[in-house]
């Protein structure tokens, strides 16, 4: 029973059956072909705790390509794979090591970086002008902060797909998941003035443009927005490294910070579980002083 074969069928299993992204397939290639290699395996009854063992250590003194160790979450992927195609093959009656005994690796709390409301407005007001690049950059730094998107699914949105009359409009998110999200009054608008000066019929919503103004056709990429992000939150004199996902944790401490349920929250921002929404609520915690000094009776 060849390895290969069983990685290749568990990979069209995600694809058919799970409905995974070509992304997630990619990843999940990349971290069982490590195993894969790494074991030397010929069947999957090979697989024993001991060889996890040994993985795990393997893991842990590799190196990416930039010669830095692998991050422990990085190394946490490729178990949370590997258990997965464990699982797989044990709905196909394959002997194999129950994928249950294997445990991931506690991981230390995830620090969560975001913009303070000072220099969130600074980066906000940070595009001026009206030439067709500085209306895009700033409807792009307003969809992203109204709407806690990801830099891929700001990317993936098409003109059509955007309700601007009802301010909301629907994204499909990891694995497939879709959920709504809401535009507000000024990320409205700066995307109305935006498309109003397009004079192209390209179905995306963001596009690049050479420096004339006029548009290339082409879908603007993530990289692009991460350069755009980069070039404002340096006009603005932040000194913070600014990411789209920085914006997107700004997004959800926004929320927090001003009395949002962390289930809400969750929804929003397209969490499958409620553990992920959770990394923000250490950020939320100097509510906490004012709720004690309002209502502990030593502080009355």
């Amino acid at each position: 029973m060849d390895p290969k074969k069983l990685l290749n069928d568990f990979l069209e299993y995600l694809e058919i059956e799970k409905n995974r992204s070509q992304k997630t397939l990619e990843n999940y290639y990349h971290y069982l072909s490590r195993f894969l290699s790494f074991s030397g395996i010929k069947h999957p009854s090979e697989i024993n705790l001991e060889l996890v063992r040994q993985y795990r250590i393997y893991l842990n003194r590799a190196v990416d390509s930039q010669g830095k160790p692998l991050k422990k979450v990085t190394q946490n992927y490729h178990i949370i794979a590997l258990r997965a195609f464990l699982k797989y093959l044990a709905k196909q009656d394959i002997k194999t090591l129950a994928p249950e005994k294997i445990e991931l690796s506690k991981l230390p709390t995830r620090e969560v970086t975001f913009l303070e409301a000072g220099e969130l407005k600074r980066l906000l007001e940070a595009p001026k002008g009206d030439d067709i690049q500085t209306l895009r950059d700033r409807a792009i730094l307003k969809t992203l902060f109204s709407t806690g998107l990801r830099v891929s699914e700001l990317c993936s949105l098409n003109r059509d797909s955007v309700d601007l009359k009802r301010k909301e409009f629907s994204v499909i998110g990891k694995g497939g998941k879709a959920r709504i999200v809401f535009l507000s009054d000024p990320a409205k608008e700066e995307i109305e003035k935006y498309l109003k000066k397009r004079t192209d019929f390209d179905k995306a919503l963001f596009v690049r443009h050479t420096k004339k103004g006029d548009p290339d056709n082409l879908r603007i990429t993530q990289r692009t927005v991460q350069r755009i992000i980069k070039k404002y939150a340096q006009k603005a004199g932040i000194i913070k490294d600014v990411t789209p996902h920085k914006i997107r944790h700004s997004f959800a401490t926004d929320l927090l910070q001003n009395g949002a349920d962390i289930r809400s929250v969750q929804s929003m921002l397209g969490h499958s579980s409620i553990t992920t929404t959770q990394i923000y609520t250490h950020y939320t915690d100097k509510h906490l002083r004012e709720i004690y000094k309002k209502f502990h009776s030593d502080e009355k």
